[in-house]
C-alpha cells in the first residue's frame, strides 16, 4: 500500500467515525444511515472517541510525509492537527467544563431544528424518533455537568442568568411555536395532508416528552446557582492557564501566546482609534469621537423602526452586493441564501446577526439571520455585517468550500476547526465594501471601523479576562469606551467571552493574516494584481490553518511574479 492510499483510507475512516459520532452532521450531509439519532453526548461517548483518536493518530504517524504529494502533505498536517487537538480537548476535560453560554445544549437543538427539512412521511417518522431521544440528551448533559463539578469545573455566575433565559425560551409559549415543532409545521409545503397524523403526534410528543426534558434541564440550572464561581476567568479553574493557552492556539490556528494576542489587540485598538478620530472630524465632530458615537446611538435615523423594516433593508442591501460579486470573484457558488429575523425571545441573547450555512446536502438554502431588536443593529453596521455574514462572507465562502469535491471530506465539511480562516476571511470581506463602493459617507465608514474595532477589542478583552485577571466590570468599561453598541449589547458580548474562552480571538488574528496577504500581493505584483484571481486563491485553499493559508497564497504570488504577470 502506498503512502497516498494509506492516507486517503485513514482520512476516510476518520470522517466515517465522525459521522457515526455526530449524527446531526450526517443529517446535514444528507447521509441517511442514522435517521433516528440526534446527539451522542454522554461521558462514555467522549471516552470512546478519545480511544479511537489515539488509535488513528498512531496509524497516521506511520505514514511517511516524504512519500506524499504537496497536497497530501497538507492533508496529513491537518489530520494530525485535528485529531491531536481532539485529544487535547479531552485531556483538559473540555467535555466536563460547563460551556453553556452562548451555545448550550438547547441551542444545539434549536440549530438542528432550523436545518431540518421534512419532505416525505418517512422523514416525519424519523424526525419523531429523533425527538424521542431528547430526554436522554439532556440527561447526558446533566451527567457531565455534575461530573464537572466533582472535578472542580464551575459555571461563572456572571452568565448563569443568560443560560437560564436561553433555556426558558424553549419551555414557554404554544406548542405550535416551539422550535421542535417547526419542521413538522413546514412539512409538505402546500400539501400538508399526508403529515397531519405526524403533526398531531409531534404536538403530543413535545408536550409530554420534549418540553418536560427542557424543563428538567432548566430545573437543573436553577439548582446549580450555589455552585457557580464568582470569578469570570478560566484560569481560576483546574489547569485553567494552560487550558486557555491551548484554546488560544486552537481558535487562532497559530502559536501566539495570550500575552502576544493581548499586545496585538492593543496595537489594533490604537490604530483604529486614530482612523475613527479622522472620520469624526469629517462628520463634524473634530476631537469629539464620543459625540459622534452618541449621535449614532441616539439619533432615530440610524435605527429601523421595526424588525420587519430592518430585515427588508438588509434584503435590499444584499441584492446590491450580489450585483457586484462577479467583478471581484471568478468562483461563485450554486447555492443561494435567504434573510430572516431572529425570534425576539432569542435576539437579546444572540449577536446582531449570524450566518446559518446551507446544509452540505443542498436540501436547504443558507440563512442570514438578523436581530429582531433593531437598536442592536444601527444603520452604520448594515454594510459590514452583511458583507461578513452573507455574500461574499460566510454564506458564500462556506458554499464554495462545500463544492470542493477534490478535498477529503474532513477538510471539505469540518469547518469548525478553522475559525481564524473563516472569520478572518469574513472580516476581510467587510473591508471589501470599499472596493464595492458601499461606504458612501462618513457614517458608513465609521460603521466599518466600529465593526473592526469590535474585533480588535475582543483580543484585548478576551485575553484580559482569561489571562490578565480582568473583572467583568473592567471588560465592560473597556469595550464600552471603544465601540458604538448599546450597554446591554456590550454586556452580552463580554458575557460571551466569559462563557466561551478563546473563540473570539480568531476573528481579528485571521483578518490580519488575510489583509496582510493581500497587501503582500499588491506590494509585489503592483498594477498587475488580479484581485478576482487572488480572491479565488483564498477560497480554493479549502479550510486551513493560517500558516498553510500563507504558504498557499505565497505560492500563487511567487508564480505570478515568475510569469511577470
Amino acid at each position: 500500500m502506498t503512502a497516498t492510499t494509506a492516507l486517503q483510507g485513514l482520512a476516510a475512516e476518520y470522517w466515517e467515525f465522525r459521522l457515526r459520532e455526530y449524527p446531526v452532521l450526517a443529517h446535514d450531509l444528507g447521509d441517511t444511515r442514522y435517521p433516528r439519532d440526534l446527539f451522542r453526548e454522554s461521558i462514555a461517548d467522549y471516552d470512546r472517541r478519545d480511544a479511537e483518536h489515539a488509535r488513528l493518530l498512531a496509524r497516521l504517524a506511520t505514514i511517511p510525509l516524504a512519500e506524499l504529494s504537496p497536497g497530501d502533505r497538507i492533508t496529513h498536517r491537518l489530520l494530525a492537527r485535528e485529531i491531536g487537538e481532539e485529544r487535547e480537548h479531552y485531556a483538559f476535560g473540555s467535555h466536563l467544563r460547563p460551556g453553556l453560554f452562548p451555545l448550550g445544549p438547547e441551542s444545539a437543538v434549536g440549530f438542528a431544528m432550523q436545518k431540518t427539512a421534512i419532505r416525505h412521511p418517512a422523514d416525519a417518522e424519523d424526525f419523531l424518533a429523533r425527538l424521542e431521544t431528547l430526554p436522554g440528551y439532556f440527561e447526558h448533559h446533566r451527567e457531565r455537568l455534575r461530573a464537572g463539578l466533582a472535578a472542580g469545573y464551575r459555571l461563572p455566575g456572571a452568565v448563569r442568568a443568560r443560560v437560564v433565559a436561553s433555556v426558558t425560551a424553549y419551555c414557554e409559549g404554544p406548542v405550535e411555536a416551539h422550535a421542535c415543532y417547526r419542521p413538522l409545521a413546514a412539512a409538505g409545503g402546500r400539501d400538508a395532508a399526508p403529515f397531519e397524523a405526524a403533526q398531531a403526534r409531534g404536538r403530543q410528543l413535545i408536550e409530554e416528552r420534549v418540553r418536560p426534558a427542557f424543563r428538567g434541564w432548566l430545573d437543573e440550572l436553577r439548582g446549580y446557582a450555589p455552585h457557580c464561581r464568582d470569578s469570570v476567568s478560566i484560569r481560576e479553574e483546574p489547569d485553567g492557564e494552560a487550558y486557555y493557552g491551548f484554546l488560544a492556539r486552537h481558535f487562532t490556528t497559530t502559536t501566539l501566546t495570550p500575552a502576544e494576542i493581548h499586545a496585538t489587540g492593543r496595537d489594533e485598538v490604537a490604530r483604529i482609534r486614530a482612523a475613527m478620530d479622522e472620520i469624526a472630524a469629517e462628520a463634524g465632530f473634530p476631537g469629539d469621537l464620543p459625540g459622534l458615537r452618541t449621535l449614532i446611538a441616539t439619533d432615530p435615523r440610524f435605527v429601523a423602526k421595526t424588525r420587519d423594516e430592518l430585515r427588508e433593508r438588509m434584503q435590499v442591501l444584499a441584492k446590491r452586493i450580489e450585483r457586484r460579486i462577479p467583478e471581484f470573484f471568478g468562483r461563485i457558488p450554486r447555492m443561494t441564501y435567504g434573510i430572516e429575523s431572529i425570534p425576539d425571545a432569542l435576539s437579546a441573547q444572540l449577536p446582531p446577526a449570524y450566518a446559518q450555512p446551507n446544509p452540505p446536502s443542498g436540501l436547504a438554502a443558507g440563512v442570514f439571520w438578523v436581530t429582531g431588536l433593531p437598536a442592536r443593529c444601527p444603520t452604520p453596521m448594515h454594510v459590514p455585517i452583511t458583507m461578513h455574514e452573507a455574500w461574499p462572507g460566510h454564506l458564500m465562502h462556506i458554499a464554495l468550500l462545500q463544492e470542493m469535491k477534490e478535498l477529503p471530506a474532513f477538510r471539505r465539511y469540518g469547518l469548525g476547526n478553522y475559525t481564524a480562516y473563516l472569520e478572518g476571511w469574513a472580516m476581510y470581506c467587510e473591508q471589501l465594501g470599499y472596493d464595492f463602493g458601499l461606504y458612501e459617507d462618513a457614517f458608513a465608514r465609521y460603521g466599518q471601523l466600529d465593526m473592526e474595532m469590535w474585533r480588535a477589542v475582543r483580543l484585548v478583552v478576551d485575553s484580559g479576562i482569561h489571562a490578565m485577571g480582568w473583572s467583568r466590570a473592567q471588560a465592560i468599561e473597556f469595550m464600552a469606551a471603544h465601540v458604538t453598541l448599546p450597554t446591554e449589547a456590550v454586556e452580552a458580548e463580554v458575557d460571551r467571552y466569559i462563557g466561551w474562552p478563546g473563540q473570539a480571538l480568531g476573528y481579528k488574528i485571521g483578518e490580519l493574516k488575510v489583509r496582510g496577504l493581500r497587501e503582500r500581493a499588491a506590494r509585489r505584483l503592483g498594477a498587475s494584481l488580479d484581485l478576482r484571481a487572488l480572491h479565488d486563491r483564498f477560497s480554493d485553499a479549502g479550510p486551513v490553518t493560517l500558516e498553510i493559508l500563507d504558504e498557499h497564497v505565497e505560492a500563487w504570488i511567487s508564480a505570478a511574479e515568475a510569469r511577470g504577470v
